[in-house]
């Protein structure tokens, strides 16, 4: 695999048009919507100035919709259209959703499915990119726990596709990110200095603990927890340090628990590895707000990390993003020029989403 320098996406002219060709000719087509929504709309002129970037937007690839079913994926997921998702964002002066694949559903459990699955879903993400410059990001998903084939699709997401970074899930079966057993992934996404998102999933100990709770409910942001933790306290978040990675919804319980975190980084086992603590550890992390925009979760957790390391998240299509600006000015927790941070931090990450802005279909 060749040393990957992050280009910008193809917006001009021939260029779009030399990518598209170049994206349809591996098959793409039959993952478009029967409406020929691709075909029939221009993005519309944008606005001069950046509003925010949303770093936590899934989206349904009508290919992963059929595969898994409308009853599998659920209501929130089943609905969605890319029409919905930037008519949400152009309501909340969104300017640009980083797309990714929930875990609704299980998509990739089946190993029988899963390569398949993530390249679908994969291409699709870069032809609605590639359609609507600027307003649509690509995290690349990955088939783990099956190694050698992520390792094919890091490669194709990055050199081929263009994709501004890989999306993982927390848990894979009975191991969460920072296990050994991910090594050649994160070597490689070190070696490319990659961004990568990551997302809460049921692991295999936890799944339906409580018969009238849903694991989403309490166990993804504890499956959070242990992400963290194993990466930290593991050594992977050390081992791997030119890694980009952002935590969803707030770092979960993290931020509750960090006393406890601090005393282990402390203790004798640990100290001479943490000379900064743990908070200078977490603080290397990114953390969005996806349904934490509140007052105890913001509190907390803008008291272990500095602003610099909050970005703007909603989860669409489960929650909207005009609840999260709402929220997150409501909280009372931030000051503006603190709001204004959050909006735009990602676009340190992603810096080719700056310039333009719109809330144009």
């Amino acid at each position: 695999m060749r040393a990957h320098v992050f280009p910008g996406r193809n917006s001009a002219g021939s260029s779009r048009r030399e990518f598209l060709k170049s994206v349809a000719a591996l098959g793409v087509g039959p993952l478009l919507p029967a409406n020929g929504f691709f075909a029939q709309r221009k993005p519309a002129a944008a606005a001069s100035s950046i509003a925010r970037i949303d770093i936590h937007h899934h989206i349904v690839p009508p290919g992963l919709l059929q595969a898994l079913g409308a009853q599998r994926l659920g209501g929130a997921s089943a609905n969605w259209t890319p029409a919905q998702a930037l008519d949400d964002m152009g309501k909340a002066g969104v300017s640009a959703g980083m797309s990714s694949i929930a875990p609704a559903g299980d998509p990739f459990r089946d190993p029988s499915t899963a390569v398949r699955l993530c390249h679908e879903c994969n291409e699709y993400a870069a032809r609605l990119a590639a359609d609507h410059p600027r307003r649509f990001g690509v995290f690349g998903a990955l088939p783990l726990p099956n190694i050698d084939a992520s390792l094919r699709e890091i490669e194709y997401a990055f050199d081929t596709l263009k994709a501004d970074g890989i999306s993982l899930f927390t848990s894979y079966g009975d191991k969460w990110l920072g296990d050994p057993a991910f090594n050649p992934v994160f070597e490689e996404l070190d070696r490319r200095h990659a961004v990568v998102y990551t997302h809460p999933n049921t692991a295999n100990c936890c799944r339906n603990l409580l018969a009238n709770v849903g694991d989403g409910a309490i166990e993804w942001g504890t499956d959070t927890t242990r992400a963290i933790a194993q990466m930290i306290f593991g050594g992977a978040a050390a081992r791997y340090s030119n890694l980009r990675m952002i935590f969803s919804h707030g770092g979960g319980t993290m931020p509750f628990l960090v006393e406890r975190f601090t005393a282990m980084a402390r203790s004798a086992q640990y100290a001479s590895k943490f000379p900064e603590g743990f908070a200078g550890a977490a603080a290397k992390f990114y953390y969005d707000t996806a349904q934490v925009a509140n007052p105890a979760a913001m509190s907390a957790l803008s008291k272990v990390v500095p602003i610099s390391q909050i970005v703007f998240g909603t989860d669409f299509p489960f929650r909207s993003a005009a609840e999260h600006v709402k929220g997150l000015k409501d909280c009372g927790v931030f000051r503006p020029r603190d709001l204004q941070a959050i909006d735009t931090n990602a676009l340190r990450l992603l810096p080719k989403l700056g310039g333009r802005g719109g809330r144009g279909v």
